[in-house]
Protein backbone atom coordinates (compact mmCIF):
# COMPACT_ATOMS: atom_id res chain seq x y z
CA UNK A 1 0.00 0.00 0.00
CA UNK A 2 1.37 3.42 -1.00
CA UNK A 3 1.19 6.58 0.92
CA UNK A 4 0.06 8.76 -1.29
CA UNK A 5 -2.07 10.69 0.61
CA UNK A 6 -1.77 14.48 0.40
CA UNK A 7 -0.20 15.94 3.28
CA UNK A 8 -1.87 18.14 5.65
CA UNK A 9 -0.98 20.75 8.10
CA UNK A 10 0.29 19.34 12.08
CA UNK A 11 -2.79 20.89 14.04
CA UNK A 12 -0.85 18.66 17.32
CA UNK A 13 -1.10 22.27 19.58
CA UNK A 14 -4.53 22.13 20.56
CA UNK A 15 -4.68 18.55 20.47
CA UNK A 16 -2.55 18.31 23.16
CA UNK A 17 -3.86 21.39 24.72
CA UNK A 18 -7.12 18.86 25.20
CA UNK A 19 -5.50 16.11 25.77
CA UNK A 20 -3.33 17.07 28.88
CA UNK A 21 -6.65 18.26 30.86
CA UNK A 22 -7.15 14.77 31.47
CA UNK A 23 -5.78 11.08 30.54
CA UNK A 24 -8.05 10.37 27.42
CA UNK A 25 -6.17 6.98 26.84
CA UNK A 26 -9.14 4.64 27.16
CA UNK A 27 -8.94 1.23 25.67
CA UNK A 28 -12.94 -0.27 25.12
CA UNK A 29 -13.11 -3.56 25.73
CA UNK A 30 -14.10 -6.70 23.17
CA UNK A 31 -17.60 -7.91 25.16
CA UNK A 32 -18.95 -3.78 24.88
CA UNK A 33 -18.34 -3.53 21.48
CA UNK A 34 -19.34 -6.61 20.74
CA UNK A 35 -22.79 -6.26 22.90
CA UNK A 36 -23.57 -3.04 21.06
CA UNK A 37 -22.76 -4.11 17.68
CA UNK A 38 -24.82 -7.19 18.11
CA UNK A 39 -27.98 -4.89 19.47
CA UNK A 40 -27.53 -3.47 15.57
CA UNK A 41 -27.29 -6.51 14.00
CA UNK A 42 -30.35 -8.31 15.79
CA UNK A 43 -32.39 -4.89 14.44
CA UNK A 44 -31.22 -5.31 10.87
CA UNK A 45 -29.09 -8.36 9.82
CA UNK A 46 -27.47 -6.26 6.82
CA UNK A 47 -26.57 -2.88 8.42
CA UNK A 48 -22.93 -3.51 7.88
CA UNK A 49 -23.03 -5.70 4.41
CA UNK A 50 -21.39 -3.84 1.43
CA UNK A 51 -19.71 -1.09 3.89
CA UNK A 52 -16.97 0.78 4.35
CA UNK A 53 -15.94 1.13 8.24
CA UNK A 54 -13.79 3.72 9.42
CA UNK A 55 -12.25 3.31 12.70
CA UNK A 56 -10.39 6.67 13.65
CA UNK A 57 -7.97 7.27 16.40
CA UNK A 58 -7.42 3.43 16.34
CA UNK A 59 -4.68 1.26 16.12
CA UNK A 60 -5.16 -2.52 15.44
CA UNK A 61 -2.13 -3.72 17.23
CA UNK A 62 -3.39 -2.85 20.59
CA UNK A 63 -7.41 -1.75 19.80
CA UNK A 64 -9.67 -4.25 20.27
CA UNK A 65 -12.36 -2.55 17.67
CA UNK A 66 -10.04 -3.42 14.40
CA UNK A 67 -9.73 -6.53 15.39
CA UNK A 68 -13.27 -6.73 16.25
CA UNK A 69 -14.22 -6.25 12.62
CA UNK A 70 -11.47 -7.89 11.16
CA UNK A 71 -12.59 -10.88 12.93
CA UNK A 72 -16.27 -10.33 11.45
CA UNK A 73 -15.30 -9.07 7.96
CA UNK A 74 -16.51 -12.23 6.42
CA UNK A 75 -20.00 -12.76 7.99
CA UNK A 76 -20.78 -8.81 8.65
CA UNK A 77 -20.65 -8.98 4.97
CA UNK A 78 -17.75 -5.92 4.91
CA UNK A 79 -16.47 -3.92 1.68
CA UNK A 80 -13.85 -1.97 3.38
CA UNK A 81 -12.19 -1.72 7.04
CA UNK A 82 -10.07 1.09 7.45
CA UNK A 83 -8.40 2.22 10.77
CA UNK A 84 -6.14 5.05 11.61
CA UNK A 85 -3.45 5.43 14.48
CA UNK A 86 -2.59 9.00 16.81
CA UNK A 87 1.28 9.60 16.64
CA UNK A 88 3.23 8.63 19.43
CA UNK A 89 4.98 11.90 19.74
CA UNK A 90 1.94 13.52 20.12
CA UNK A 91 0.07 11.63 21.91
CA UNK A 92 0.86 12.91 25.36
CA UNK A 93 -1.29 10.53 27.65
CA UNK A 94 1.48 7.68 26.11
CA UNK A 95 3.60 7.22 29.13
CA UNK A 96 6.33 5.20 26.80
CA UNK A 97 5.84 3.61 23.12
CA UNK A 98 8.14 0.88 21.96
CA UNK A 99 7.23 -0.18 18.10
CA UNK A 100 5.69 -3.84 17.99
CA UNK A 101 7.49 -6.58 15.57
CA UNK A 102 4.52 -6.26 13.43
CA UNK A 103 5.80 -2.51 12.83
CA UNK A 104 9.80 -3.24 12.86
CA UNK A 105 9.65 -6.09 10.70
CA UNK A 106 7.80 -4.25 7.65
CA UNK A 107 9.68 -3.21 4.53
CA UNK A 108 8.22 0.17 5.14
CA UNK A 109 9.29 0.38 8.71
CA UNK A 110 10.61 4.07 9.39
CA UNK A 111 12.20 4.99 13.05
CA UNK A 112 11.04 8.36 12.17
CA UNK A 113 7.71 8.48 11.27
CA UNK A 114 7.14 5.49 13.50
CA UNK A 115 7.28 8.30 16.31
CA UNK A 116 5.90 11.64 14.28
CA UNK A 117 3.34 10.23 11.99
CA UNK A 118 -0.17 8.06 12.82
CA UNK A 119 -0.73 5.05 10.70
CA UNK A 120 -2.95 3.84 8.41
CA UNK A 121 -4.43 0.56 8.27
CA UNK A 122 -6.59 -1.46 5.68
CA UNK A 123 -8.12 -4.39 5.23
CA UNK A 124 -10.18 -5.23 1.60
CA UNK A 125 -8.77 -8.31 0.03
CA UNK A 126 -7.69 -11.80 0.66
CA UNK A 127 -3.82 -10.92 0.19
CA UNK A 128 -2.41 -13.85 2.00
CA UNK A 129 -4.79 -16.51 -0.70
CA UNK A 130 -5.99 -18.43 2.34
CA UNK A 131 -9.74 -18.01 1.31
CA UNK A 132 -10.78 -15.38 4.02
CA UNK A 133 -10.04 -12.12 4.55
CA UNK A 134 -9.05 -11.44 8.41
CA UNK A 135 -6.25 -9.57 10.42
CA UNK A 136 -4.13 -11.72 8.29
CA UNK A 137 -4.75 -9.28 4.88
CA UNK A 138 -4.50 -5.93 6.76
CA UNK A 139 -2.17 -3.52 4.85
CA UNK A 140 -0.40 -0.76 6.57
CA UNK A 141 1.83 2.12 5.16
CA UNK A 142 2.38 5.45 7.36
CA UNK A 143 0.28 8.83 7.24
CA UNK A 144 1.40 12.19 5.95
CA UNK A 145 0.09 13.76 9.18
CA UNK A 146 0.29 12.23 12.45
CA UNK A 147 -3.41 11.01 11.93
CA UNK A 148 -5.72 13.71 13.81
CA UNK A 149 -8.93 12.67 12.70
CA UNK A 150 -9.69 16.73 11.82
CA UNK A 151 -6.59 16.62 9.34
CA UNK A 152 -7.71 16.66 5.57
CA UNK A 153 -6.15 13.04 4.78
CA UNK A 154 -8.39 11.82 7.70
CA UNK A 155 -11.26 13.30 7.02
CA UNK A 156 -11.13 12.20 3.44
CA UNK A 157 -11.04 8.73 4.83
CA UNK A 158 -14.46 9.62 6.42
CA UNK A 159 -16.22 10.80 3.68
CA UNK A 160 -15.04 7.46 1.99
CA UNK A 161 -16.30 5.85 4.83
CA UNK A 162 -20.25 4.70 5.58
CA UNK A 163 -19.66 4.26 9.02
CA UNK A 164 -17.67 5.57 11.59
CA UNK A 165 -16.68 3.91 14.87
CA UNK A 166 -14.58 4.50 17.51
CA UNK A 167 -13.76 5.54 21.26
CA UNK A 168 -12.36 9.32 20.68
CA UNK A 169 -11.29 11.06 23.27
CA UNK A 170 -13.18 12.19 25.34
CA UNK A 171 -12.06 15.82 25.91
CA UNK A 172 -12.70 16.57 21.96
CA UNK A 173 -16.00 14.46 21.96
CA UNK A 174 -17.93 17.65 21.14
CA UNK A 175 -15.48 18.63 18.37
CA UNK A 176 -15.50 14.60 16.98
CA UNK A 177 -19.33 14.73 16.99
CA UNK A 178 -19.88 17.98 14.77
CA UNK A 179 -16.92 16.57 12.46
CA UNK A 180 -19.21 13.15 12.24
CA UNK A 181 -22.37 15.28 11.52
CA UNK A 182 -20.76 17.39 9.42
CA UNK A 183 -20.34 13.92 6.68
CA UNK A 184 -23.69 13.07 7.30
CA UNK A 185 -22.29 9.24 7.55
CA UNK A 186 -24.10 6.71 10.19
CA UNK A 187 -21.65 6.62 13.12
CA UNK A 188 -21.22 4.94 16.44
CA UNK A 189 -19.01 6.06 19.31
CA UNK A 190 -18.27 6.05 23.19
CA UNK A 191 -18.94 9.13 25.13
CA UNK A 192 -19.00 10.09 28.26
CA UNK A 193 -23.02 10.09 29.35
CA UNK A 194 -23.32 13.94 30.32
CA UNK A 195 -22.41 14.68 26.90
CA UNK A 196 -26.39 14.67 26.29
CA UNK A 197 -26.78 18.50 28.19
CA UNK A 198 -24.15 19.53 25.57
CA UNK A 199 -25.43 22.58 23.53
CA UNK A 200 -23.62 20.82 20.26
CA UNK A 201 -25.29 17.48 21.66
CA UNK A 202 -28.53 17.47 22.71
CA UNK A 203 -30.08 19.70 19.93
CA UNK A 204 -29.31 16.79 17.67
CA UNK A 205 -30.84 14.23 20.21
CA UNK A 206 -34.03 16.55 20.42
CA UNK A 207 -34.19 16.78 16.09
CA UNK A 208 -33.74 12.40 16.35
CA UNK A 209 -30.81 12.62 14.63
CA UNK A 210 -28.75 11.25 17.57
CA UNK A 211 -29.30 9.15 20.59
CA UNK A 212 -28.05 6.77 22.92
CA UNK A 213 -26.77 3.32 22.03
CA UNK A 214 -28.55 -0.06 22.75
CA UNK A 215 -26.11 -1.25 25.77
CA UNK A 216 -23.83 -0.06 28.57
CA UNK A 217 -26.30 2.64 29.38
CA UNK A 218 -26.75 3.23 33.79
CA UNK A 219 -24.09 0.42 33.58
CA UNK A 220 -20.28 0.21 34.40
CA UNK A 221 -17.53 0.35 31.29
CA UNK A 222 -14.24 -1.09 31.61
CA UNK A 223 -11.52 0.19 30.03
CA UNK A 224 -7.78 -0.11 29.86
CA UNK A 225 -5.28 2.61 30.27
CA UNK A 226 -1.47 3.16 30.28
CA UNK A 227 0.38 1.28 32.47
CA UNK A 228 1.44 3.69 35.24
CA UNK A 229 -1.80 6.16 34.23
CA UNK A 230 -4.12 7.15 37.41
CA UNK A 231 -6.82 5.01 38.58
CA UNK A 232 -8.96 5.62 41.37
CA UNK A 233 -8.28 2.59 43.84
CA UNK A 234 -12.21 1.88 43.99
CA UNK A 235 -11.84 2.01 40.27
CA UNK A 236 -9.53 -0.66 39.96
CA UNK A 237 -10.72 -2.81 42.30
CA UNK A 238 -14.79 -2.55 40.59
CA UNK A 239 -12.73 -3.32 37.18
CA UNK A 240 -11.16 -6.09 38.63
CA UNK A 241 -14.61 -7.45 40.26
CA UNK A 242 -15.97 -7.10 36.66
CA UNK A 243 -13.34 -9.88 35.55
CA UNK A 244 -10.48 -7.55 34.67
CA UNK A 245 -7.24 -7.77 36.81
CA UNK A 246 -3.95 -5.55 36.05
CA UNK A 247 -2.01 -7.50 33.29
CA UNK A 248 1.43 -6.35 32.13
CA UNK A 249 0.54 -4.39 29.14
CA UNK A 250 -2.21 -2.71 31.06
CA UNK A 251 -4.37 -1.51 34.10
CA UNK A 252 -8.24 -1.20 34.19
CA UNK A 253 -10.52 1.32 35.68
CA UNK A 254 -14.50 1.80 35.37
CA UNK A 255 -16.62 4.33 34.21
CA UNK A 256 -20.07 4.42 35.18
CA UNK A 257 -21.06 7.44 33.09
CA UNK A 258 -19.92 6.10 29.68
CA UNK A 259 -22.34 5.25 27.18
CA UNK A 260 -22.68 4.96 23.42
CA UNK A 261 -23.95 7.42 21.17
CA UNK A 262 -25.16 6.44 17.37
CA UNK A 263 -27.33 7.37 14.69
CA UNK A 264 -27.82 3.89 14.00
CA UNK A 265 -31.04 2.17 15.04
CA UNK A 266 -31.35 -0.34 17.02
CA UNK A 267 -34.14 -2.35 18.97
CA UNK A 268 -34.47 -1.24 22.29
CA UNK A 269 -35.24 2.61 21.46
CA UNK A 270 -38.60 1.43 19.90
CA UNK A 271 -39.32 -0.74 22.66
CA UNK A 272 -42.59 1.76 24.12
CA UNK A 273 -42.11 2.23 28.24
CA UNK A 274 -44.82 0.49 30.43
CA UNK A 275 -46.27 2.93 32.45
CA UNK A 276 -49.11 3.27 34.88
CA UNK A 277 -51.96 6.35 34.46
CA UNK A 278 -51.76 9.16 36.47
CA UNK A 279 -54.49 8.05 38.58
CA UNK A 280 -52.76 4.82 39.32
CA UNK A 281 -49.24 6.77 40.00
CA UNK A 282 -51.09 9.10 42.50
CA UNK A 283 -52.48 5.96 44.48
CA UNK A 284 -49.83 2.63 44.32
CA UNK A 285 -46.39 4.49 42.94
CA UNK A 286 -43.21 3.26 44.65
CA UNK A 287 -42.08 6.85 45.57
CA UNK A 288 -43.29 8.63 48.25
CA UNK A 289 -42.89 11.64 46.37
CA UNK A 290 -45.75 10.87 44.28
CA UNK A 291 -47.85 8.41 46.08
CA UNK A 292 -51.06 10.20 47.89
CA UNK A 293 -49.64 13.27 47.18
CA UNK A 294 -49.85 13.43 42.93
CA UNK A 295 -47.53 15.30 40.44
CA UNK A 296 -46.79 18.88 41.18
CA UNK A 297 -47.15 21.31 38.56
CA UNK A 298 -43.99 24.08 38.21
CA UNK A 299 -44.55 27.59 40.31
CA UNK A 300 -43.55 29.49 36.40
CA UNK A 301 -44.70 27.25 34.49
CA UNK A 302 -48.14 25.72 35.79
CA UNK A 303 -49.28 23.86 32.54
CA UNK A 304 -46.49 21.35 32.72
CA UNK A 305 -46.48 18.49 35.33
CA UNK A 306 -42.73 17.60 37.51
CA UNK A 307 -41.97 13.86 37.07
CA UNK A 308 -39.21 13.14 39.22
CA UNK A 309 -38.68 9.32 38.11
CA UNK A 310 -39.12 8.24 34.14
CA UNK A 311 -40.71 4.77 35.84
CA UNK A 312 -43.78 7.28 37.47
CA UNK A 313 -44.18 9.24 33.87
CA UNK A 314 -48.46 8.92 33.43
CA UNK A 315 -49.61 7.36 30.62
CA UNK A 316 -52.73 9.40 30.23
CA UNK A 317 -51.04 12.85 30.86
CA UNK A 318 -51.42 14.91 27.69
CA UNK A 319 -49.70 17.61 28.96
CA UNK A 320 -46.02 18.94 29.21
CA UNK A 321 -43.92 16.85 31.67
CA UNK A 322 -40.60 17.37 32.78
CA UNK A 323 -38.69 14.48 33.29
CA UNK A 324 -34.99 13.27 34.72
CA UNK A 325 -32.50 13.72 32.48
CA UNK A 326 -31.81 9.03 32.64
CA UNK A 327 -34.97 9.53 30.51
CA UNK A 328 -32.94 9.49 27.38
CA UNK A 329 -31.33 5.75 28.05
CA UNK A 330 -35.33 4.98 27.82
CA UNK A 331 -36.67 7.44 24.76
CA UNK A 332 -38.55 5.89 22.44
CA UNK A 333 -39.11 8.38 19.45
CA UNK A 334 -41.99 6.68 18.46
CA UNK A 335 -43.96 7.51 22.13
CA UNK A 336 -42.79 10.52 23.60
CA UNK A 337 -41.74 13.83 21.58
CA UNK A 338 -39.15 15.73 23.12
CA UNK A 339 -39.19 19.43 23.60
CA UNK A 340 -36.77 21.43 25.97
CA UNK A 341 -33.74 21.31 27.91
CA UNK A 342 -34.36 22.10 31.32
CA UNK A 343 -30.92 24.05 31.62
CA UNK A 344 -31.84 25.89 28.09
CA UNK A 345 -33.42 29.12 29.18
CA UNK A 346 -34.05 30.35 25.33
CA UNK A 347 -35.46 26.88 25.04
CA UNK A 348 -38.08 27.45 27.56
CA UNK A 349 -38.90 30.73 26.89
CA UNK A 350 -40.23 29.75 23.40
CA UNK A 351 -42.32 26.44 25.19
CA UNK A 352 -43.71 29.16 27.81
CA UNK A 353 -42.08 29.26 30.80
CA UNK A 354 -41.83 32.31 33.00
CA UNK A 355 -39.22 33.51 34.58
CA UNK A 356 -38.98 32.72 38.34
CA UNK A 357 -39.97 36.19 39.52
CA UNK A 358 -39.20 37.91 42.79
CA UNK A 359 -41.70 36.47 45.30
CA UNK A 360 -39.82 32.84 44.33
CA UNK A 361 -36.95 33.82 45.05
CA UNK A 362 -37.63 35.86 48.09
CA UNK A 363 -39.13 32.42 49.45
CA UNK A 364 -36.44 30.67 47.87
CA UNK A 365 -33.29 32.24 50.04
CA UNK A 366 -35.79 32.70 53.11
CA UNK A 367 -35.93 28.63 53.12
CA UNK A 368 -32.17 28.50 52.85
CA UNK A 369 -31.71 27.87 49.23
CA UNK A 370 -27.83 28.61 48.36
CA UNK A 371 -27.87 28.52 44.56
CA UNK A 372 -27.65 31.17 42.15
CA UNK A 373 -31.16 31.97 41.64
CA UNK A 374 -32.05 35.27 40.96
CA UNK A 375 -35.59 36.63 39.30
CA UNK A 376 -35.11 36.65 35.79
CA UNK A 377 -34.14 33.37 35.51
CA UNK A 378 -36.03 31.03 33.51
CA UNK A 379 -35.65 27.72 35.43
CA UNK A 380 -38.18 24.87 36.04
CA UNK A 381 -39.84 26.24 40.03
CA UNK A 382 -41.08 24.20 42.86
CA UNK A 383 -42.46 24.53 46.11
CA UNK A 384 -42.64 21.32 47.53
CA UNK A 385 -41.58 20.67 50.29
CA UNK A 386 -39.72 23.71 49.86
CA UNK A 387 -38.57 26.44 47.29
CA UNK A 388 -36.30 24.99 44.82
CA UNK A 389 -35.66 24.53 40.84
CA UNK A 390 -35.81 21.27 39.10
CA UNK A 391 -32.51 19.51 38.19
CA UNK A 392 -31.60 18.18 35.06
CA UNK A 393 -34.94 18.19 33.50
CA UNK A 394 -36.32 17.50 29.71
CA UNK A 395 -39.64 18.53 28.80
CA UNK A 396 -41.41 15.77 26.66
CA UNK A 397 -44.94 15.24 26.12
CA UNK A 398 -46.94 11.80 24.77
CA UNK A 399 -47.15 11.44 20.72
CA UNK A 400 -50.64 11.78 19.75
CA UNK A 401 -52.11 8.75 19.17
CA UNK A 402 -48.54 6.62 20.77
Amino acid sequence: MSSTIATTSNRTGSLNAAKKAKNDEFYTQWADIEREMNAYLDYDPDVFRNKTILLPCDDPEWSNFAKYFALHFHDYGLKKLIATSYAPDSNPDLLSYQPTLFETEAPQFDEVKTHANGKLFVLDRDLNGDGIINIDDLQWDYLAGDGDFRSAEVTALRDEADIIITNPPFSLFREFVSWLVAAGKQYSVVGNSNATTYVEIFPLIQRNELWKGATANNTDMVFGVPKGAPVKESDRLKAEKLGYPPTDDYDFTRLGNSCWFTNIDHGRRHEPLQLMSLSDNTKFSKHKEIRGVGYEHYYNFPEAVEVPFVDAIPSDYDGIMGVPITFLDKYNPDQFEILAHGDDMEGLRKLGVGTLGEDFVKTYYAQGGTGGNSPGHRRLGLTRPTYHTAYKRIMIRHKAGA
